[in-house]
């Protein structure tokens, strides 16, 4: 048996935009936002000095070596000053909620990984042609409307887009492209790949894998006789194939979209010209998720960051530009606007009915 592979052409893979957000240190970051006594500190939630486990542990822990899932007890003897804090999941859910909210205002293919993480496709928003930019973006409106810092991770897949976002920790975000994807994950420690735990990493080790250019020279049969079912899934995933879809699994109440704009707007003209691409947004997220709503709310965030919102509930369910345009003009005109506007949006609510998103898979081409 051959254990090298005969070609060195790479195998082609779908290329989707695909964005990882992840909070940075979120439960110990929502405790240090809500008590400034715990700002700047070592804290730990969950657990006490003497026994339990650490849930999670603020980034002035983690320069102790304090981690998630460590013993309360060695938690306290690599950073003797650490503070524990009990977890208030409630608030935890509250915040979580926020955010989401957030992600559904750009795309309603949102996958929820815990209540800190979650993969977005937004491979279809063509309001935003730059996923590197909408990510930019998104983590700027969590921090300026939650209060905390996320980083990201953009890339053709839900594995590179997961890794990528890990980099630049914490505040950060990172973007491997289409054609950087190879090269990266040639160089990627064989223990970061999806599906390879202590025991298998110990494995492949013994079989002179060490990174993923040691993988990528294993050919299929040769994968497969020593690792069984998941060599093929390590033949794939080192060459960029990975055709896991992002799972929306959220019950949607609203359907938005929203433009945060380059420069300040207070022109009217400017200002309708922008909701008119901001409705069409809108009208094709209506569509997709099949859904109709009576009440249209504008929202309206001015240069000095303050917000408003302006509703009409009508008697029917509307879905279509044309249905729900001409409400969104009477409500930018419902009084004057006395500073300049940074940004808009329009939401639709009571929707007639709280089926799930479907995601619609569609083969752009587009800048990352």
């Amino acid at each position: 048996m051959s254990e090298e592979v005969s070609s060195d052409e790479d195998c082609g893979f779908p290329v989707r935009k695909i964005i990882h957000i992840d909070m940075d240190a979120f439960y110990a970051s929502v405790e240090q936002m809500d008590n400034p006594d715990y700002r700047g500190k070592p804290i730990a939630v969950g657990g006490t000095r003497e026994r339990g486990v650490v849930a999670a542990a603020s980034y002035e822990a983690r320069k102790f070596g304090v981690r998630s899932a460590m013993p309360s007890v060695t938690a306290v003897r690599r950073c003797p000053e650490l503070i524990f804090v009990k977890p208030r999941f409630d608030r935890y859910k509250e915040i979580s909620k926020k955010i989401r909210a957030i992600f559904h205002d750009y795309t309603d293919v949102v996958e929820p990984l815990s209540l800190d993480e979650a993969f977005l496709d937004v491979t279809e928003n063509e309001a935003y042609p730059s996923a590197s930019m909408l990510a930019q973006e998104i983590r700027t409106r969590i921090a300026e409307e939650v209060g905390l810092n996320a980083s990201a991770g953009i890339s053709v897949n839900k594995f590179t887009a997961k890794i990528a976002s890990d980099i630049n920790k914490p505040n950060g975000q990172k973007t491997i492209a289409p054609e950087e994807v190879i090269p990266f994950l040639a160089k990627l420690p064989i223990e970061k790949f999806f599906g390879v735990g202590k025991v298998t990493a110990q494995k492949m080790k013994m079989h002179g894998i060490f990174q993923g250019s040691d993988l990528k020279h294993k050919s299929l049969e040769y994968l497969s006789q020593y690792f069984g079912k998941s060599g093929q899934h390590f033949f794939n995933i080192v060459r960029g194939i990975q055709n896991s879809k992002v799972q929306p699994n959220h019950v949607r109440k609203s359907i938005a979209a929203e433009r945060t704009f380059k420069k300040d707007v207070r022109s009217e003209v400017h200002l309708i010209e922008h909701l008119e691409k901001i409705s069409i947004e809108l009208d094709k997220r209506m569509k997709s998720a099949n859904l109709k709503g009576k009440t249209i709310t504008l929202k309206i965030k001015y240069n000095d960051f303050s917000q408003q919102t302006r509703s009409k509930t009508i008697e029917n369910y509307v879905s279509l530009k044309e249905e729900f345009f001409p409400i969104v003009l009477t409500l930018l005109r419902q009084s004057e606007l006395k500073k300049s506007v940074r940004l808009l949006g329009i939401s639709i609510t009571k929707l007639n009915t709280q089926k799930e998103i479907k995601t619609v898979s569609v083969q752009l081409s587009f800048e990352f």
